[in-house]
């Protein structure tokens, strides 16, 4: 059993609340899990109107598929969601 996680620190220009900020946030979490079945959550700068930190976990029987669908993750964020900016991201196996 293989376990592989990304992080992905994100800038949500113009965001002015909390709530906004979970507003954006939630429909993209929803879809990552939706389009690549994994699991998917804000971990940090959870007190930033415009920053967040979100990870994305996999579990697989093979190292390969884990880096091949989690190495798609920040280019699908940045095509699909515009409004959203990826400032960095982290591949680790855990």
């Amino acid at each position: 059993m293989h376990i592989g996680a990304i992080t992905i620190e994100l800038h949500l220009p113009g965001c002015r609340s909390l709530k906004q900020k979970r507003s954006r946030l939630k429909p993209l979490l929803a879809a990552l899990h939706k389009h690549y079945n994994i699991s998917a959550a804000e971990i940090d700068k959870n007190d930033h109107h415009q920053l967040a930190v979100i990870a994305c976990v996999l579990v697989s029987n093979s190292a390969n598929h884990i880096q091949k669908v989690l190495d798609g993750v920040p280019s699908w964020i940045e095509t699909r969601r515009p409004d959203l900016d990826v400032i960095d991201h982290q591949f680790s196996f855990l």
